[in-house]
C-alpha cells in the first residue's frame, strides 16, 4: 500500500494535484488507516497515470471525469479524436514558427516576400535604414489595396535598383538627411530629375507612373505621403525641389513643366512604397 506521497511520486504528479483529482471526483480517495493515513493501491497509480496524462493532453477535467468512465470502444475514439486535435495543433503551432521567423527583419509580417526581397536588396546595399523603414510603411497599404500589382511593381523597382545613379541616389540621400541644409538636397534634385527625364524619354512616362485610381486612390496616395513625410521631413522638401526641376509628385511621380510646382511640397515621388523613382 502507498502513502499519497509515494503514489504521487509513481505518477509524476504532486501531492496538491492529487488532493485536486480528490476535490474533482476524478481519483477515489481511500479511507484512512488505523494510523490517520490514506493508502493507496497499484490500481491507484494505474487510474492517476490516466489522469495526468488526459489533463496534459488539454482534456477539460470535466471530460476526463467522463472518459474514466467510458467503456474501452468509446475510450479508444476519445484518445483518437484527442490526437488528431494534438496534431492539427502542432501543424498551427509550426505554421505560427515560419510566420515568426518571417519577422527576423520586421518586414515579412505585412508584406509580401516579393517586397520583403526588395527591401531586403537596400539593405544589401547599404541604403540608410530610415528610408528602407519608409519604403516599408508606404508598401504595407499599397500591397493591402493592390496585392495583384506587387510582382510587377517589385520587378519594376529591382530593376531600378540596378542603375548606379538609383543606389547613389539611396545612399545621397541618407547622407543629406542629417545634414539641416539645402545644398545637398539640391544636388541630388539636380540629378534625380535630369535621371527621371532620361528615363521617361527611353522609356516612356508610364514607367515612372504606372499607378492608376484603380489601384490607388487619391486618398492612399496623401497617406503614403505623409508616412513618407513625417518619417523622413527632408523629403517633402526634395518633393518640392523636384518639382521645380519638373516631376511633380512623391507617391505618383508625373512630369510637369519645370517650375509650376515651385513650393507645392510634392506628393511621394513615385515610390510604389516610399522612395523616388518607382
Amino acid at each position: 500500500m502507498l502513502t499519497i506521497g509515494e503514489l504521487a511520486s509513481y505518477a509524476g504528479v504532486t501531492v496538491r494535484a492529487v488532493r485536486h483529482y480528490h476535490a474533482r471526483g476524478l481519483l477515489p480517495e481511500p479511507e484512512r488507516d488505523r494510523s490517520g493515513y490514506r493508502r493507496y493501491d497499484a490500481g491507484a497509480v494505474v487510474e492517476l497515470i490516466r489522469i495526468r496524462a488526459l489533463a496534459g493532453a488539454g482534456v477539460p477535467l470535466a471530460r476526463v471525469r467522463e472518459l474514466l468512465r467510458a467503456d474501452e470502444e468509446e475510450f479508444a475514439a476519445a484518445v483518437a479524436e484527442i490526437d488528431a486535435r494534438l496534431v492539427a495543433e502542432i501543424l498551427e503551432r509550426r505554421r505560427q514558427r515560419e510566420r515568426i521567423a518571417l519577422l527576423t527583419p520586421g518586414d515579412g509580417l505585412a508584406l509580401p516576400a516579393e517586397v520583403v526581397a526588395y527591401l531586403g536588396r537596400l539593405r544589401a546595399l547599404g541604403v540608410d535604414e530610415r528610408i528602407v523603414r519608409v519604403e516599408r510603411d508606404g508598401w504595407v497599404p499599397l500591397a493591402a489595396h493592390a496585392p495583384g500589382r506587387v510582382p510587377e511593381w517589385t520587378a519594376r523597382k529591382c530593376e531600378q535598383l540596378a542603375d548606379p545613379r538609383f543606389t547613389d541616389f539611396y545612399r545621397a540621400l541618407g547622407r543629406a538627411l542629417d545634414r539641416g541644409d539645402d545644398a545637398p538636397l539640391a544636388e541630388l534634385a539636380d540629378g534625380l530629375a535630369a535621371s527621371l527625364t532620361r528615363m521617361a524619354d527611353e522609356r516612356g512616362d508610364a514607367y515612372l507612373d504606372d499607378l492608376d485610381d484603380a489601384d490607388v486612390g487619391p486618398g492612399l496616395v496623401a497617406q503614403m505621403d505623409t508616412l513618407a513625410f513625417d518619417a523622413v521631413p527632408p523629403a517633402r522638401r526634395l518633393a518640392g525641389l523636384l518639382a521645380e526641376r519638373g516631376w511633380s509628385g512623391w507617391t505618383r511621380l508625373r512630369r510637369v513643366a519645370a517650375g509650376s510646382g515651385r513650393g507645392n511640397g510634392g506628393g511621394q515621388a513615385g515610390a510604389q512604397g516610399g522612395g523616388v523613382g518607382g
